[in-house]
């Protein structure tokens, strides 16, 4: 028997269809959706289990102990990660789009050729 891959858009929105009705059970919705019941079941305990831990963690809060010239040092070092990673990324898009027109010419040389 096969294992089933299921996205995680639609283990979320079967976790959300089970939330939102509590009157249905892990099997005639696992019926419905066609997964296995354990499947759901194991997919609504992670979701909780994740919303759980979401809630108890601490929030991020400014070091206290940081002086505003080191979180301006801190800052101006995340900017330059963030501008170096939006170069390589502008870069990365520009060549994608030479290889998709490349391709593009190729797709259209190769259609033309086969006219008979």
């Amino acid at each position: 028997m096969t294992k089933k891959k299921y996205s995680d858009e639609f283990k979320a929105d079967a976790v959300r269809l089970y939330e939102s009705r509590p009157e249905v059970s892990y099997s005639s919705l696992a019926a419905d959706l066609g997964v296995a019941r354990g499947s759901l079941k194991t997919w609504v305990h992670l979701a909780r289990k994740k919303a759980a831990m979401a809630r108890s963690a601490p929030e991020k809060s400014v070091d206290a102990s940081e002086t505003p010239e080191e979180q301006c040092v801190r800052m101006q070092a995340e900017i330059e990660q963030i501008r170096a990673r939006n170069q390589a990324l502008v870069a990365e898009n520009d060549k994608l789009s030479e290889e998709r027109d490349i391709l593009r010419k190729a797709t259209k040389y190769f259609a033309a050729e086969t006219n008979w």
